[in-house]
């Protein structure tokens, strides 16, 4: 009863929070971008709250509780992806979509970087959005559904519904900037539950009996836990650290750089921004090393590994603490899940609505058909995750690769190359999309299984940026284009 009404207040507080982000929502630019004001402390925690999700403490324990430390690599290039995420794309993008007539979504930076493809990158670029996007939030869904199965007993089909629900509702309600508030929150939140998950389990084990369980428990899988590169091929080494490339073309990350009140918010928000991520990494790397030792010493069996760190707080924890610890799980879900309606919600209003079928629309209006739109992608996101048998890891890796391969290569050449055509960036994104699709249903039916086995995100970020390269060679820019980067990199240079 203690977990239930301490769950019960944390949905209260965000729900909370998302009535009174509507009243300070005056038009379409807050709904989306938050009027562009968020300082550096809310735009990190937001950025990583966004970013992380459910697979933070469930995806990502539950592969070390199976395989071991050998799954930390993802977590290294993660690291290395988001720093290099902030160093060389944050500031640039937050001038340049300001400078671009103020474009309020990826979709329409695109197309006023590269006008003389705009309406055909208008079109692409949106749809990738909603394509991977729906994918993404189908993953926050099923994170969302295991954590209520699983503390409050209740069917999937139940517990889909209510994970779901809790979500929408703040996101429809507030928009960007309750989704901002609340992932402040709600980061603090999962830094306090990774950090004190790992300690509890020392308290009860010694050094001695964590590693005898790991040993004991090693004789049985032939699996050494504590082998970083056991089972690890190159190729296994090289996809978990391209899972860092994937960060220059994530939409609800590279949403906050935009919405930040300056370039000065965004270089302490990076200082903030990665130590907080180092440690909720190591944290999770944590839970699911040491609940391996811990299940194990303590005989207790764990069917599902993902449920891993919800099973240890329920174990470890008093209830009305337990209460706190597990609503981290849903604040990752929730946070992410969040941010990834409202990115598609606004490729759907901005980009499709007001582009295409009325684009003298009012801004309330739009804001209206925004918040329609976060419940028809959330409602076809519930439709995909309605098999229990769903893996959060799964999803999340599929959708990242299609995001960070068809967008990452082509923001960083829009922010730092004068040359790129706007045919050469439409090439480039296509082909990034399009050969995450393709790459293992081909190879597979080829029978190439171990170059299969090579993350999609690896050979379609290559291929984008060597197509929109090369294209640019065949088609040069047009000298009033280049003229509009001058001046973008100019008013950059300002802040320098």
């Amino acid at each position: 009863m203690q977990i239930y009404i301490t769950f019960s207040l944390y949905l209260f507080v965000i729900l909370g929070i998302g009535v009174y982000a509507y009243w300070s929502t005056k038009n379409f630019d807050d709904y989306i971008l938050g009027g562009r004001k968020m300082g550096s402390f809310v735009t990190a925690m937001s950025a990583g709250a966004s970013d992380m999700s459910g697979w933070l403490l469930m995806g990502l324990p539950g592969a070390i509780f199976v395989a071991g430390l050998s799954q930390a690599w993802i977590a290294v290039g993660l690291v290395i992806g988001a720093y290099f995420n902030y160093r060389i794309v944050a500031g640039r993008l937050r001038i340049f979509t300001e400078n671009y007539d103020n474009a309020l979504t990826l979709p329409e930076f695109f197309a006023q970087r590269f006008p003389h493809q705009k309406t055909a990158l208008k079109i692409i670029s949106s749809s990738i959005i909603l394509f991977f996007f729906t994918i993404y939030c189908a993953s926050g869904v099923v994170a969302g559904a295991k954590l209520f199965q699983s503390l409050l007993g209740l069917d999937y089909g139940t517990a889909l519904w209510l994970g779901a629900i809790a979500t929408i509702l703040y996101t429809f309600i507030g928009g960007y900037l309750a989704v901002s508030w609340s992932d402040t929150i709600q980061a603090s939140l999962m830094f306090f539950a990774l950090l004190l998950a790992p300690m509890m389990v020392l308290m009860n084990l010694s050094w001695d009996q964590i590693n005898t369980a790991l040993v004991a428990k090693a004789a049985i899988t032939h699996i050494p836990y504590a082998n970083w590169l056991h089972g690890v091929s190159g190729i296994g080494v090289i996809s978990a650290l391209a899972w860092g490339l994937g960060y220059f073309g994530q939409p609800h990350i590279l949403a906050r750089f935009m919405a930040a009140d300056s370039v000065n918010s965004l270089n302490n928000a990076r200082k903030i921004g990665i130590t907080w991520m180092i440690l909720c990494l190591t944290g999770a790397v944590a839970v699911g090393y040491f609940g391996l030792a811990y299940f194990t010493a303590e005989n207790i069996p764990l069917p599902h590994p993902e449920t891993v760190f919800i099973e240890l707080s329920k174990l470890l924890f008093n209830p009305w603490v337990a209460g706190v610890v597990l609503s981290a799980i849903l604040a990752a879900v929730m946070s992410t899940l969040s941010a990834q309606l409202l990115m598609s919600s606004a490729a759907l209003t901005e980009d499709f609505y007001k582009g295409f079928i009325r684009p003298r629309a009012s801004s309330a209006e739009l804001v209206w058909v925004g918040r329609a739109m976060v419940l028809a992608i959330a409602l076809i996101a519930i439709a995909i995750a309605q098999n229990p048998d769903s893996k959060v890891m799964s999803l999340v890796s599929y959708a990242w690769a299609g995001f960070g391969a068809a967008f990452g290569p082509i923001i960083i050449l829009a922010l730092f190359n004068r040359n790129i055509s706007s045919r050469a960036a439409l090439l480039g994104m296509l082909a990034g999309a399009i050969t995450v699709v393709i790459w293992k249903p081909l190879l597979d039916y080829w029978g190439w299984v171990d170059l299969a086995n090579l993350y999609e995100m690896v050979p379609a970020f290559l291929l984008s940026s060597a197509i929109a390269v090369t294209s640019s060679i065949f088609h040069p820019v047009n000298p009033a284009v280049a003229e509009k980067f001058d001046r973008a990199v100019e008013a950059f240079n300002r802040f320098q």
